[in-house]
Order: structure tokens, then sequence, then C-alpha cells
């Protein structure tokens, strides 16, 4: 039986900008953990909606923040404009409004405020690697695929364990990226892990795009990240893998 879910979307305010995003939660008062599920380049499209949903049937408060507020709440399919609207969100207003979505989580009665968490895909892996590089209230992130800051300097602030997880044929971040990664995780004694998927090529994990999307291996990325949620936002034991 599929557990009931709220749903809802919220505002709340951001620098100079009225934030929108798309909440879905567990029955119940809680308190939940909560994770912020940042979007693709697309835009807060349906997938990352039901990434959110996902998320919510294993007891997490889980919130999309639609990123592109300032640029007016665009959502596309068309890679030229999404790439357009990717290079036209500041990269500082990015981060500004991923720390007021964590400032609004914390005013929610059903969130842990001690418990919360962030997983982001493409666009939004790269703003999961870095929002906990400079709030230290981000206690696990799992960025799937997303940009590696270069240079690597913001990583030495990185303040939540990491599960990093990449296509091994991504055309975008490039096996040199990853290492890099892994260089400087080692370098600056953090708490990371990187999954490599082979064969696998980038934005696997999106299945309403049947191009690139990889189920057998999306699942294994899944499981992945339930599994470290658990452990870091739960407090649950480690499953072998």
């Amino acid at each position: 039986m599929t557990p009931t879910l709220k749903e809802e979307t919220v505002q709340y305010p951001s620098e100079g900008v009225t934030m929108r995003a798309y909440v879905a939660a567990p029955e119940g008062t809680g308190p939940f953990p909560a994770v912020i599920v940042v979007q693709e380049w697309w835009g807060l499209n349906d997938h990352i909606k039901d990434i959110a949903r996902r998320l919510a049937r294993e007891d997490y408060v889980a919130i999309a923040p639609d990123l592109y507020t300032r640029l007016g709440h665009k959502v596309t399919a068309d890679p030229n404009e999404a790439g357009q609207l990717m290079n036209s969100l500041r990269q500082e207003d990015g981060l500004k409004d991923l720390n007021a979505t964590v400032a609004y989580l914390k005013t929610r009665a059903d969130v842990r405020r001690d418990r919360i968490g962030i997983t982001g895909f493409c666009m939004g892996g790269g703003y999961a690697l870095l929002l906990p590089c400079i709030n230290a209230e981000i206690k696990a992130a799992v960025p799937y695929y997303g940009p590696i800051p270069n240079p690597d300097t913001p990583l030495q602030q990185l303040a939540a364990p990491i599960l990093y997880i990449f296509g091994e044929d991504d055309g975008w971040i490039t096996k040199a990226d990853v290492e890099r990664l892994r260089t400087a995780l080692k370098t600056y004694q953090k708490a990371g892990e990187i999954k490599t998927y082979p064969g696998c090529p980038h934005a696997f994990f999106n299945d309403t795009r049947p191009d690139v999307y990889k189920a057998a291996e999306a699942q294994d990325a899944w499981t992945r990240t339930l599994a470290f949620f658990a452990q870091h936002l739960k407090g649950e034991p480690v499953q072998s893998s």
C-alpha cells in the first residue's frame, strides 16, 4: 500500500525574492528528517517533484526549491533554453536561495531541525556538493553527477559526509573531475564516497528520459542514497553494499 503524502507549494523569503518550492511530506506530525532536492537545468519539473515524493514515502520532509524563481519560474524541455537558464543563474544567488530553504525548513514543526540533508542532479548536483561547504546545517549530501568546484578550495570547508554518484560515460562531468574530487576528499580529510557506474551516461537516473535512463543502475543508486540518508539523518545502522 502506497503511503499517503501531503503535498503543497510554499513560499518563503530569500534575499530580494520570494522563493517558491514544492514540498512532499509524510502524513503525521513528525518531526521528520528533511531532504532538499535540487533540480536539473530543466527547472522544477515533474521528475524532480517525483523524487521528492519518493523521499516523502521514506519518511522525509522533501522540499524542491524552484531555483529559477529569480528567472520567472521557468521550466523547459529544450536543452538550449535549459543551458541558457543554468548560465543565467548566478551561483551566489542559487546558494543564497538554498540557504533560505534551510532556514525555511527550520521553521516547520514537522521537520527535525538538526537532520537536514540535500541531493541534486546535474546542475543541482553541483549545488548539493557546494551547499554543505558553506552551511554546516547540512548533515548529509548525495550529489548526482554535478559539477565539481575547480579550484577545489570550497571543499576544505565541507561539513557533511557526501555520496557522489557518477556515470562513467558522462559527457559533461569527466573522470578527471571525479578524480579531483576523490583527491580533495582525501587531502582535506573529508568523509565521502564516490560510486561510479560503468557504461552509464550523464543523467542516467532520470527515468523520464529513455535516451539516457539506466534502470538497474538507477535503482542501485537510489538504494544507496536511501541507505546513506538513513545512516546520517535517521541514525540507522550502515547497510553492507
